[in-house]
C-alpha cells in the first residue's frame, strides 16, 4: 500500500517561495508511480497543479514558470518549489500516486490518481 505524506505549507505574503515535500512510501520495489500535486478551496473541486510521471513534468498553466516538480519516480521524496506565490494560489494542497502513465491518461482528474496523503495547508496573503 503506497503511503503519501505532505508537508511544508504555511501562510506566506504574496511573492514569497515555499517548498511542499511528499515522502512516499510502502511502494513494491521496481512498480514505478506517477506523483503529483492538487490543490483545493472549499467549495471546489481539487484542481491539478503539476506531475511528474517518468521524464515528464508536467504543470497546469497557472503555475507555469513559477512551480518546479522535482524528485523521481523510484525516490521518497517529491517536491514542489513554489515561487512568486499569489492569494489565488491559496488552497489546501495534496499529494497524489498512480502507475505511470501514457497517452491519453485524463490526469487532470483527481479519480485518476490512486492514491493520496493528507493534505498541507497553503495560505498567500496579498
Amino acid at each position: 500500500q503506497v503511503q503519501l505524506v505532505e508537508s511544508g505549507g504555511a501562510l506566506v505574503q504574496a511573492g514569497d517561495s515555499l517548498r511542499l515535500s511528499c515522502v512516499v512510501s510502502g511502494r513494491t520495489t521496481g512498480y514505478y508511480h506517477a506523483v503529483g500535486w492538487f490543490r483545493q478551496t472549499p467549495g471546489k473541486e481539487r484542481e491539478f497543479v503539476a506531475a511528474l510521471n517518468w521524464n515528464d513534468r508536467i504543470y497546469v498553466d497557472s503555475v507555469k514558470g513559477r512551480f518546479t516538480i522535482s524528485g523521481d519516480n523510484v525516490g521518497n521524496t517529491v517536491n514542489l518549489q513554489m515561487n512568486s506565490l499569489k492569494p489565488e494560489d491559496t488552497g489546501v494542497y495534496y499529494c497524489a500516486a498512480t502507475p505511470i502513465f501514457t497517452g491519453s491518461y485524463d490526469y487532470l482528474r483527481a479519480t485518476s490518481w490512486q492514491y493520496w496523503g493528507q493534505g498541507t495547508q497553503v495560505t498567500v496573503s496579498s
